[in-house]
């Protein structure tokens, strides 16, 4: 039993891969709550300037120009899930709720919320960046969505887009992030893992002003551990039903 939802760590272990005897099973699901609310905490820190605000209420200074002026609102702006899985799932449903047009892609036909305006397929993913204010990155690590977000994935997002990454450090290409924020392109990111991770402590990207990191942790918390639980519970259950 994997206990976390990614499984690519366990994929190179060839004595568990070719053993037939072996039912490997993961924790889809149960961290999806705690991750998409780190999610939008992150994408809020960013939106409303509240990073600026607290290093400012350390000063004990009223200092209401924010750091850019340039603060803005989640309602009517459109998300982009790239991985409309369990993780996926719940931040998509969090982007409705804060008034969002929501977007996504999957490799699985089936049905979706109607208020999910386009599910589309791995191969829509840079027509759909297009579209996007926030792209958030629910996908697998597997051979197809390594460096996903690459050079000519960033080029394709909207201007001024934040990109989110709670999936794995190497579905984005570190180079060329750094570049697309440098430029401007980009209007920030939230990373919750980074590639290499853990990241140097010279690393650019901990200094940039519109990068905010967290160190893979955001599905911490007592909802996870008990939901974690559950569902190890029940697999071992139905393990040993046959």
């Amino acid at each position: 039993q994997s206990m976390s939802a990614g499984v690519d760590r366990y994929m190179g272990v060839k004595a568990l891969v070719d053993d037939e005897r072996i039912v490997m099973t993961n924790q889809k699901g149960a961290y999806g709550p705690a991750i998409a609310d780190h999610v939008f905490g992150m994408v809020l820190s960013l939106a409303r300037d509240l990073r600026f605000y607290a290093e400012r209420q350390q000063e004990s200074t009223w200092a209401r120009e924010g750091s850019d002026g340039k603060a803005f609102a989640l309602q009517g702006r459109t998300l982009l899930v790239l991985g409309l899985g369990g993780i996926g799932s719940e931040v998509a449903v969090r982007g409705h709720a804060f008034g969002m047009r929501v977007l996504a892609t999957r490799r699985t036909e089936g049905e979706h919320p109607g208020w999910i305006e386009r599910v589309g397929k791995p191969e829509d993913t840079l027509e759909l960046l297009e579209q996007a204010d926030i792209v958030v990155l629910c996908v697998p690590l597997t051979a197809e969505t390594e460096n996903l977000i690459d050079a000519r994935a960033l080029a394709a997002m909207k201007p001024g887009a934040i990109l989110v990454n709670i999936a794995r450090g190497k579905v984005v290409d570190t180079q060329a992030l750094l570049a697309a924020l440098e430029s401007g392109r980009l209007g920030g990111a939230c990373l919750d893992v980074t590639e290499p991770e853990p990241l140097p402590k010279d690393h650019p990207l901990w200094k940039h002003p519109r990068v905010l990191i967290t160190p893979h942790v955001a599905a911490d918390g007592e909802l996870s551990g008990e939901r974690a639980f559950a569902l190890l519970s029940e697999n071992l259950r139905r393990f040993g039903a046959g």
